[in-house]
């Protein structure tokens, strides 16, 4: 205790019970109890003692174990004390819970009480409500009555009074009214005939006094006033007509009826029957009554919502009249003048006005609105339907439709005279013929002119025996079904200017518009037809245009190339190459052609299978037939050839290859039926060159070099050859071989390189002759084939008698006598019979490699055609009368 007293005041402090509540941190505590003694040491000069610090601590250990004591004597005194107040709360409680047991007793044996008494007082309560229904409905009948025995005395007084009692008052009396209606229909008595006309007359009267009300408020702007009325009308007959007075009085309506002079837009209607020009997109007198309408349905839609009960019936009702009043009157007046214009214009409008109003429709949709039909507390009092007094008309609450449905029924019924029964295809397949009819008649004039001296297309379509061909006939009935008849292809007026070849000559330009035009065609046609009618007329519109640049177009060109090949003396007139030029475009054409059928008509066939198999059928006979008109035009353009040339041959002079005069003879590089036949050669690889690419090339020139080998073979055996007419024949040799060469067909090369060789006999010596016949490609062929060549030799009478006994003493001495297979063996005759077949097999042309150009490309037309397009076409062969040669080149 001593120690505890011997601590200053500041430790004292420090060491109360308070110190050591809340927060307590031991180096604080140790630092603030020996702050002053540390204070004191670093003053005393002398060393550090420690036993004033030994002291306090000591002292504050002392302290520390005396608060510890009292602070463990006061836990247990107010432990003790917890404990007793916890068994004190226990008891409570225990007492407490009894007694909620008790009460929640008592409340649920009255709550049961009370449920029972509850049920009691819903029976007695629908007992009431019964009751009291059935006073309602007797006082409705008695009422009712009462009223019906007025009108029979033709006393209205008791309905006047009540008609002055303000807006509940004439509701009641719409709903009378309605009821005596009703009752007066039912009854037969001698009176009621009478009783009915008061009543009818009456109901009249009301409904008139109510609609003319109803415009009173409607021009004064009042809709609290114009919603009692329509309110009214609802409960009378079911408001239909104040619908059509609120509609007929529409200042809309009215100020449309005003304006009947629109600005004409003179660039629209220029432009409109020029198939080149874009279509329009819009009209300005149309664009103007759409904008009005969208602002008028605006505005209508929050009247409508806040003036009627039925807004969807009423909003119904004004979209049907401006449809049918204000929109089919414009529509009507732009069709009628355009139909005065021409087919394409009024197609043109019609989609105009199509892809206008569907827009305006769309946004017309947006102003849907719910039912909502409030009904007054008269209308919905007693149940009378026991009385069979009947109830409103259906127009005022019944079920209506949505107004999307209307709006597309009433666009549906605008165009329906305009697409229904196939009238719109018929226009349009009628405007594509039009079109094509008017850029075609200069063309098909050409073509019937040039024609005429064979046989006229018209002549041949009027005249079924005269053997025309079927080609001019289709041509001509597609142009004469469009209007475009014989009269007016074949005449030229005075003032006309005349024809010119480039009038029949075929134009990819005009191809490619042709198809624009009819894309343009199948864009309006999938925008007004329905979809399950899109395929079948897309087919019938393909057919249209299959028509005319298939039969009025590509095969007339030929037809007239073919003609003209026909029915020219080639004996002395050249071969007219402009065939090719015409292959070369009926090729691109069908190329373009069949690009858009593939990519633009038949992926709109495809929901059809039927007429995507049927458009697969009709286009490949359509393309056959074009491929059989060029097969027949490329063999007469090879017979004219062959022909020109059998000519020429034909001139050479007996002379040539035995001249007289050696001088005169050298001094000629060529004879003159080679010089021609030179010059012709060049002038048809050129021209194929140009025209024809691929196996085509090759085939086309094939065919001529063949021919011309035959002909060149033949024409070796009738001319004598002298020694110095063999030096003039090799050179025409050479040169045949050389304008063969610049074919550049392998297989050609060959054949005329053993024409070479065969000229060269001529110039060999009797006695190596022999054996130059059985080296190189002569050595391939029987000596007997060679034998008429040999005879045209000059000196040949003077060593033919020692040529065959040579040829038989060596024949022995090779051991094959007079065996013909050896023989044959021996020359190669074996290969003979295969290399006729291989030539035979060069003769087939297949247009389908023509050359492949860059050709114009079709505006808004997806990407992605066929790199080429494929022709199967047919062989071309030689006629049967034709002779083969004596001796045929060796492989």
């Amino acid at each position: 205790m001593d120690r505890v007293q011997s601590l200053d005041g500041a430790a004292q402090e420090i060491l109360k019970p308070e110190t050591f509540e809340g927060k307590f941190d031991v180096k604080e505590f140790v630092a603030s109890f020996s702050e002053k003694l540390i204070a004191q040491s670093k003053h005393d000069s002398g060393p550090f003692d420690a036993k004033p610090f030994i002291q306090s601590f000591e002292s504050a250990v002392d302290r520390l174990i005396a608060i510890r004591k009292d602070v463990q004597d006061k836990t247990e005194r107010m432990e003790k004390t917890v404990r007793v107040a916890e068994r004190e709360y226990s008891k409570k409680m225990a007492e407490l819970n009894r007694g909620f047991d008790t009460v929640g007793t008592s409340f649920s044996s009255m709550e049961s009480r009370m449920s029972e008494v509850g049920r009691t007082a819903i029976r007695i309560g629908e007992q009431l409500e019964s009751v009291h229904q059935e006073r309602l409905r007797a006082q409705a009948a008695y009422d009712i009555i009462d009223y019906y025995n007025q009108f029979t005395r033709d006393d209205t007084s008791k309905l006047d009074a009540l008609l002055k009692e303000g807006r509940e008052g004439r509701r009641k009396v719409a709903v009378l009214l309605r009821r005596l209606t009703t009752v007066a229909k039912e009854v037969d008595l001698p009176s009621a005939e009478k009783t009915r006309e008061n009543i009818e007359r009456y109901c009249e009267k009301f409904e008139k006094d109510m609609l003319y009300s109803f415009d009173r408020w409607y021009r004064k702007s009042e809709p609290k006033m114009m919603r009692h009325c329509a309110q009214t009308l609802l409960d009378f007959n079911g408001g239909a007509s104040c619908v059509q007075v609120y509609v007929n009085q529409h200042d809309f309506f009215i100020n449309r009826v005003k304006k009947s002079n629109e600005t004409e837009d003179a660039l629209l209607w220029e432009a409109l029957p020029n198939p080149n020009a874009t279509p329009p997109k819009t009209e300005s007198g149309l664009h103007t009554l759409l904008k009005e309408i969208r602002t008028t349905v605006d505005q209508e839609a929050q009247i409508v919502q806040a003036v009627f009960p039925n807004p969807p019936f009423v909003m119904q009702v004004f979209l049907q009249r401006v449809f049918a009043q204000s929109i089919q009157q414009v529509m009507e007046e732009l069709l009628n003048r355009a139909s005065g214009i021409s087919e394409l214009a009024f197609l043109r409008i019609l989609q105009l006005c199509h892809a206008q109003i569907s827009l305006l429709m769309e946004d017309l949709k947006g102003h849907e609105v719910q039912a909502v039909l409030p009904r007054s507390p008269i209308s919905s009092g007693p149940d009378l339907s026991s009385l069979k007094l009947g109830s409103p008309p259906a127009a005022g609450t019944g079920t209506v439709t949505a107004i999307s449905t209307m709006l597309e029924a009433a666009m549906e019924e605008l165009f329906t005279p305009y697409t229904e029964a196939g009238r719109y295809l018929e226009r349009e397949q009628k405007s594509l013929g039009e079109l094509y009819s008017s850029c075609l008649v200069v063309f098909t004039r050409y073509h019937e002119r040039v024609n005429r001296a064979k046989s006229s297309v018209f002549d041949r379509v009027m005249n079924a025996t005269s053997g025309a061909s079927g080609t001019s006939k289709m041509a001509a009935a597609a142009l004469a079904r469009f209007g475009v008849g014989k009269s007016e292809v074949a005449t030229e007026t005075p003032g006309e200017e005349p024809l010119r070849d480039e009038d029949g000559a075929l134009s990819i330009d005009l191809a490619e518009t042709m198809l624009k035009w009819h894309a343009e065609c199948v864009g309006r046609l999938v925008e007004l037809s329905s979809p399950n009618d899109v395929p079948k007329h897309v087919f019938a519109l393909f057919k249209t245009l299959s028509d005319f640049i298939s039969n009025a177009y590509l095969e007339i060109a030929m037809e007239t190339a073919t003609a003209r090949l026909e029915t020219t003396n080639h004996s002395i007139t050249d071969p007219n190459l402009q065939a090719l030029n015409v292959l070369r475009s009926v090729d691109l054409i069908t190329h373009l052609w069949q690009q858009y059928v593939n990519v633009a008509l038949l992926p709109l066939a495809a929901s059809s299978v039927t007429t995507r198999r049927e458009m697969t059928i009709f286009n490949n006979q359509t393309v056959s037939k074009v491929e059989g008109a060029a097969n027949n035009l490329t063999q007469r353009l090879t017979d004219a050839i062959v022909t020109w040339i059998s000519a020429q041959l034909a001139k050479q002079k007996k002379t040539d290859f035995k001249p007289r005069n050696d001088d005169i003879s050298f001094a000629r590089v060529n004879t003159e039926p080679c010089d021609a036949i030179c010059e012709m050669l060049d002038r048809i690889g050129v021209a194929a060159k140009q025209n024809l690419s691929g196996k085509n090339l090759e085939s086309f020139l094939t065919e001529v070099g063949v021919a011309f080998l035959s002909l060149l073979l033949d024409h070796l055996r009738k001319f004598p050859v002298s020694a110095t007419g063999g030096l003039m024949l090799a050179k025409d040799l050479k040169s045949y071989q050389d304008s063969i060469d610049a074919f550049g067909v392998p297989a050609l090369h060959e054949r005329f390189e053993f024409v070479r060789q065969l000229g060269q006999i001529f110039l060999v010596r009797p006695e190596i002759l022999k054996s130059y016949i059985t080296e190189g490609y002569l050595g391939r062929i029987d000596p007997s084939l060679l034998r008429p060549y040999l005879a045209q030799r000059a000196d040949w009478g003077s060593f033919e008698k020692g040529f065959d006994g040579a040829g038989s003493a060596a024949d022995g001495e090779a051991g094959l006598g007079k065996d013909k297979n050896g023989l044959r063996d021996r020359f190669g005759m074996g290969r003979l019979s295969v290399m006729m077949k291989d030539i035979e097999g060069l003769r087939e042309l297949k247009l389908g490699d023509m050359p492949s150009v860059d050709m114009p490309k079709m505006p808004n037309l997806p990407t992605g055609f066929a790199s080429s397009l494929s022709f199967s076409t047919k062989a071309f062969k030689r006629s049967s009368g034709d002779a083969g040669p004596a001796i045929v080149a060796p492989q």
